[in-house]
């Protein structure tokens, strides 16, 4: 089975960058997509970005295209977000996923298999 742990949340500003990691253990972090995806409260678990093995295609939500940016590291088993020009709408919880034996990068959430704990990030205006 593989875990995801994520880290590097925190409290920024607005208009601050910030990076997100997710560590894989278990089974090889190449063979699979993984992904981020978020949740503010009282609001619906949303799709951010998600990368093939290898990194080789990426996909972004239209909301964090310019700003944000998935990138992986299969040689450590991490994959990264990098979050730039961050908003106040930017705050919830962020998520981790991996679709294990597929090469399909998709936005909904029922399409991964694995999910990390999560980790919160919060800007302030």
């Amino acid at each position: 089975q593989v875990q995801l742990v994520e880290s590097g949340g925190g409290l920024v500003q607005a208009g601050d960058s910030l990076r997100l990691s997710c560590a894989a253990s278990g089974r090889t972090a190449s063979n699979y997509v993984m992904g981020w995806f978020r949740q503010a409260p009282g609001k619906e678990r949303e799709f951010v970005a998600a990368i093939s093995e290898s990194g080789g295609h990426t996909y972004h939500a239209d909301s964090v295209k310019g700003r944000f940016t998935i990138s992986r590291d299969d040689a450590k088993n991490t994959v990264y977000l990098q979050m730039n020009s961050l908003k106040p709408e930017d705050t919830a919880v962020y998520y981790c996923v991996a679709k294990t034996d597929s090469t399909f990068l998709s936005g909904s959430p029922g399409w991964y298999n694995v999910w990390g704990q999560g980790t919160q990030v919060t800007v302030s205006s």
